[in-house]
């Protein structure tokens, strides 16, 4: 008897795409593109379409393992694995206090995950000491979002909204390589009359398809974005009326801007100023257009920034909360949306409340049934709190992340990492981080458990459970209800996911992420809810409710906007489009942000004359520890490599194939040459999936954005050396 196919979503990208699993009748299961989900509409990518190979018991913990006297990893049981973790920490905090204890989480958990897994940080730890690897993705445009806006969720509108608008300034995204899916968006944008221009300093899959490539110098799309705005202002584009009504901080974000005339700005980014006017008459002269950005402009040491002088360009010219624009982030992992929503953030609670804020404390200690005081105040950012591993942290509780390998100044990381008194890591294979575990806990993954993902778009979705984990496996849910239990912590933490997201949606009432309106029968029944998506209020109550950003128009976001508002007895139907009638701030008013170019924290000189920059390729995904275990992707993309222009290459003396030696103030890559004439001559490329003597995040800049924490990735200076033929 066949059996019916599960829907669900994709374990990988932001996107989420919409996918059925049917288990096979001998064995493994098929995966497919679910062709109702709006997203993706039955296509997927080849990691999508690939994703069962992890489920393999060939290919992924199946017991969990534990640091042997004689320095291996050797099975264990449950019991002794649990054990052994519990009293690490226990034996740590009753020395050195609950700081020196480290929880690090992952942009891929579940948003049920992501809560618990800050609620234990907080609740049974009682550390501050919390963050996770979303910090390293989106943290700088959820900084520039957030005090433009009031609020922070990664696209207003849905994708669907791309393809009607004007015109789209596509900044520091590969999405053709990073998110396939997605490009049928844009390329329905152009078939419409709309058109697309890509700033990058590549000319990538995601160029080529662009009716104009601005390809600036690394760091300096700042500049960029402050020189659009320049011309703007001298080509009389600003939308007045709406800057008056609508916005706040003109006349200082203006000055800022003017100071940048388009010949220096040509200067900086090596953009020629003919091609900045054209992008200028492209982006203003439709009714409606978008900015969307990506790790290009974020990951910088000035990502909140750069982010916000990009809005600024939306709001100076009236494409922000209008139909059919304004400026979005198109987010990247997996869950990094929810996952920086409910907890696991270490300024952060439940519902993207505030952890300094008294009565954000008082409304989630009151739902986790503790006193408001006990919950320790904000803690490090994510690699300050790698960099702490070893000194003021002591033990660390790992879950879903593998920075060994997606950290920057990654030599480093790895040192701290070895450390430290004890480390624990719950996964779904032996990443590159786990093999320095002294306990590894083998965790369930997206087919084998039910939970919700909050998409790029705060589509706020249900993963559903289709298949059986191994024998020897649990979710995380357990690992932390097993945990607690043995640190005196009895009750809070439910292994039943539903369980979970029904405290995560009291957790959340009333805070900006609200997602007290959803249930996981309303996820079931549809294509997912968008937030914030309050709870009907009780008869006689007025509603409230942050950001009441209208366009609350149903789960698929169909309708230009204008549903009903959340009332006494009314099911509120979501927030396709946020910020039609007001901004999320306490005047409704959306805020420029007075910024100039500065220089990156690290400019070449005569030892490291050029520019490294990172990225990825179609076939592997972020650190790669579950792509690199599919044989059809590592066909694809079998290894790193470094991406040198015709000029520099012969100027090195390296040919197609050749090793060469990346070399930074922090180490030394090295991996085959590819020559390229997409690439700028003062520049050059690594992707960042592998591990070893290629692994780009040796070299990459730890210099953090004061404001978001953000490392700078996109940006460093190198030397390359040519080392001749591979043997």
């Amino acid at each position: 008897m066949e059996t019916a196919p599960t829907p669900t979503h994709c374990p990988y990208c932001a996107l989420q795409c919409g996918m059925d699993v049917t288990p096979l009748p001998r064995g493994g299961v098929e995966v497919s593109g679910r062709t109702g989900f709006p997203v993706n509409r039955g296509a997927l990518c080849g990691k999508g379409r690939t994703a069962a190979e992890v489920l393999s018991p060939a290919v992924r913990l199946t017991s969990p393992l534990v640091r042997s006297p004689g320095g291996t990893l050797e099975p264990a049981s449950w019991d002794e694995a649990l054990d052994r973790i519990a009293g690490a920490l226990s034996s740590v905090r009753a020395e050195r206090g609950a700081d020196a204890l480290g929880v690090f989480g992952g942009g891929g958990l579940t948003n049920e995950k992501a809560y618990a897994l800050g609620k234990f940080a907080r609740v049974v730890l009682g550390t501050s000491q919390i963050d996770y690897n979303g910090r390293f993705c989106m943290s700088s445009a959820a900084a520039g979002g957030t005090r433009a806006f009031g609020l922070d969720r990664g696209l207003p509108f849905p994708l669907e909204d791309v393809p009607r608008t004007g015109c789209v300034i596509l900044v520091g995204s590969n999405l053709a390589e990073t998110m396939p899916p997605s490009l049928r968006f844009f390329g329905e944008l152009r078939d419409n009359g709309g058109t697309l221009v890509v700033v990058d300093p590549r000319r990538t899959r995601t160029a080529e398809q662009a009716d104009l490539h601005l390809a600036p110098r690394p760091g300096t799309d700042l500049a960029l974005a402050l020189g659009l705005l320049h011309l703007v202002v001298a080509e009389g584009r600003t939308d007045e009326e709406y800057i008056r009504e609508r916005t706040t901080g003109w006349e200082e974000a203006r000055a800022a801007a003017m100071a940048h005339w388009p010949e220096y700005v040509e200067r900086i980014t090596g953009v020629p100023v003919p091609l900045l006017r054209e992008a200028v008459r492209m982006f203003c002269e439709p009714e409606a257009a978008m900015v969307l950005t990506a790790r290009g402009p974020e990951q910088q040491a000035k990502g909140t920034d750069t982010v916000g002088a990009w809005i600024n360009l939306c709001l100076a010219t009236g494409r922000a909360g209008r139909p059919l624009s304004g400026y979005g982030c198109l987010t990247g992992q997996g869950n990094g949306q929810g996952g920086r929503e409910h907890g696991q953030k270490a300024d952060q609670l439940p519902g993207y409340r505030k952890l300094d804020d008294p009565a954000a404390r008082r409304h989630v200690a009151e739902v986790w049934g503790v006193d408001p005081d006990s919950l320790p105040g904000p803690g490090r950012s994510a690699y300050e709190l790698l960099d702490a591993l070893g000194g003021d942290v002591r033990a660390l509780l790992l879950m879903g992340s593998n920075p060994v390998v997606s950290a920057p100044r990654a030599a480093h990381v790895e040192q701290r990492l070895r450390s430290l008194d004890f480390l624990a890591v719950a996964d779904v294979v032996l990443s590159e981080t786990a093999e320095l575990a002294d306990v590894v806990l083998p965790v369930t993954q997206w087919a084998e458990e039910t939970g919700t993902t909050t998409s790029l778009e705060g589509r706020v979705l249900l993963r559903r459970r289709a298949v059986d984990p191994p024998p020897g496996v649990r979710s995380d849910l357990e690992v932390l209800h097993g945990l607690a239990a043995r640190l005196g912590v009895d009750k809070g933490f439910p292994t039943d996911p539903e369980e979970v997201f029904e405290e995560l949606r009291r957790a959340s009432a009333g805070g900006p992420a609200d997602y007290s309106g959803i249930s996981y029968r309303r996820l079931r029944e549809g294509n997912g809810v968008f937030w914030p998506c309050p709870a009907p209020a009780p008869a006689g109550a007025r509603p409230d409710g942050p950001a009441r950003a209208d366009g609350a128009d149903g789960a698929d976001g169909a309708d230009e906007g204008g549903g009903p508002p959340a009332g006494a007895g009314t099911v509120h139907p979501g927030t396709p489009r946020l910020f039609l009638d007001r901004f999320a701030t306490e005047d409704g008013r959306a805020r420029f942000a007075a910024v100039t170019h500065r220089a990156g924290a690290e400019e070449p000189d005569a030892e490291y004359p050029l520019l490294l920059t990172t990225g990825r390729v179609v076939a592997q995904y972020q650190s790669g520890a579950q792509t690199r275990r599919v044989a059809e992707l590592n066909a694809a993309a079998p290894g790193p490599f470094v991406e040198l222009h015709p000029r520099l290459a012969a100027r090195l003396g390296a040919a197609e194939g050749d090793r060469v030696a990346v070399v930074s103030r922090r180490g030394r890559a090295v991996a085959p040459a590819r020559i390229t004439g997409t690439i700028r001559p003062d520049t050059v490329f690594m992707p960042f999936h592998w591990p070893g003597e290629g692994r780009a995040n040796t070299l990459t800049n730890p210099a953090l954005d004061p404001v978001s924490g953000m490392p700078e990735f996109k940006v460093c200076a190198v030397r390359v050396e040519a080392l001749g033929p591979r043997e």
